[in-house]
């Protein structure tokens, strides 16, 4: 399988990789708007078909932000939004809603933002404890009956509750952190059980939020600030790691971050990798990807420079951790 495969997803072939808008808005500091406009702008004359919001992204701004690059273009873009979480006037977090009066006013207020009559993969972002996907699923699949929705994704769950969710209604995708210095998913159940159910995986974090080939936190409402990965000793434990990989990408013509993706993209065809690229040029770097010649001796020196399970640190703050069905949830 080349790496340039195009990937399939929702009845689609998409291009290999997505853009994922969340940091032109939210948790990494400043962006500018023309830039980010300019961004999204590149990644459709690319060819890139699926772009990934949340409607609380910027409490809106992503969505709205979306909205306006895509006018006159949303024929040519796949939007996948993520949906229920709650916000305070301060930007911070206060739970999730997922009742269904709630889905349906949530998906209302994004179809309106979006300027759109419909989402093509509509996923609630957390799965709370308690909380009946079973429910979540079936208002889905109304909203899909409807006509508002196209298709029904999940975020972060384990493989019992997609199991669960799926045999409800279909899931379309399933998005969930994985790359080489997230590798969960390969030994908890979730990814045997993305394959055993043909279910696709959207991956985020593969550049493990700028740890590869990006920048440190600048900023204090960078999300980054307060993630234990990018503090004391377990930043210079994960930066020797960085430097490892930025070492073995360059016998192999690559940059670490396009060594990055390039290991995402080799582990199968179901495998789309999410860019959170903010600038045309880290866009480009990131497309640029899929015009290298790789093969099993790269991706081997890609491994070991970052040993599966050598990362320090756990990939969210522990109250963040908390809501992760798919880090409380027993493998299945």
């Amino acid at each position: 399988m080349s790496i340039a495969t195009p990937r399939h997803l929702g009845g689609l072939d998409h291009f290999p990789i997505g853009l994922g808008c969340m940091g032109m808005s939210d948790f990494y500091g400043p962006a500018d708007e023309a830039t980010s406009i300019a961004t999204i702008h590149a990644a459709l004359e690319a060819g890139v078909t699926y772009f990934d919001t949340g409607d609380f992204y910027g409490s809106g701004h992503n969505e709205m932000l979306l909205g306006r690059a895509l006018a006159g273009k949303r024929d040519r873009a796949f939007v996948a939004v993520k949906f229920g979480a709650l916000r305070d006037p301060a930007g911070g977090f206060t739970g999730y809603d997922l009742r269904p009066v709630a889905i349906r006013n949530f998906l209302t207020m994004t179809l309106k933002r979006l300027g759109t009559d419909h989402v093509d993969l509509y996923m609630p972002a957390r799965i709370p404890e308690g909380v009946a996907v079973e429910e979540v699923a079936g208002t889905i699949a109304d909203l899909i009956q409807e006509g508002w929705v196209r298709n029904f994704g999940m975020s972060e769950v384990g493989a019992a509750t997609l199991r669960r969710a799926h045999a409800v209604h279909p899931v379309a995708a399933l998005q969930i952190e994985f790359g080489l210095m997230t590798r969960n998913i390969e030994h908890n159940g979730i990814l045997d059980a993305c394959w055993e159910l043909g279910i696709p995986i959207t991956a985020y974090g593969v550049l493990s939020r700028g740890l590869i080939g990006g920048r440190r936190a600048m900023h204090a409402r960078d999300f980054r600030a307060h993630s234990p990965r990018f503090q004391g000793e377990n930043l210079a434990r994960n930066t020797a790691l960085t430097d490892a990989l930025a070492q073995a990408a360059q016998r192999f013509g690559a940059t670490p971050a396009q060594a990055a993706i390039a290991w995402a993209l080799s582990r199968g065809e179901t495998i789309l990798p999410l860019i959170g690229a903010r600038t045309p040029q880290r866009l480009a770097e990131a497309l640029g990807t899929l015009a290298l010649d790789l093969g099993p001796e790269a991706f081997a020196a890609f491994e070991a420079a970052v040993p599966d399970g050598a990362v320090a640190g756990t990939r969210y703050p522990e109250a963040q951790m908390q809501w992760l069905d798919s880090e409380r949830a027993p493998a299945a």
